[in-house]
């Protein structure tokens, strides 16, 4: 059982800050990879939360191929966000303040294959135009870091 997993049979769906990592996958034409997520059935970026005494990068990794089947050669760091822009509330109610260190998968190897049961579905997306039933908290960060301007 997972680090949020346990803290959570303690504080209930309380609001926590949740420390993770998204990654950005992009493909030869600079599309995004995004899944389609299980529990609100919409897409969002690939990533997840650090478990006890795993650095940024482990998670980041480790996400990458739970979530995709994927591996990096590289992993460029893009920036920090955080605060109440990444407020989010989960459909089964866990209420978090997510504090994310984002990265850009480089040199990406191997098929995106779902190898969790978070994700129904993996596909590229343009984001030249928006992303029909995009995750809230997703479109944030793609934003935040410019990937998103014009929507």
């Amino acid at each position: 059982m997972g680090y949020i997993m346990e803290l959570r049979k303690l504080v209930g769906t309380r609001p926590i800050i949740l420390v993770g990592v998204t990654v950005i996958v992009k493909n030869a034409e600079g599309h995004v990879l995004l899944q389609k997520r299980t529990d609100s059935y919409d897409w969002g970026t690939i990533g997840g939360s650090l478990e006890l005494g795993e650095s940024f990068e482990e998670a980041a990794r480790r996400e990458l191929f739970e979530e995709a089947g994927l591996r990096a050669e590289e992993l460029l760091f893009i920036t920090n966000l955080s605060g109440k822009d990444f407020y989010y509330k989960y459909p089964h109610g866990d209420e978090v303040y997510n504090a994310i260190a984002v990265f850009e998968a480089i040199k990406v190897q191997g098929i995106p294959t779902i190898n969790d049961d978070e994700g129904l579905e993996l596909k590229y997306f343009s984001l030249e135009e928006p992303v029909e039933n995009l995750n809230p908290n997703s479109y944030m960060i793609l934003k935040k870091i410019g990937y998103i301007r014009n929507w």
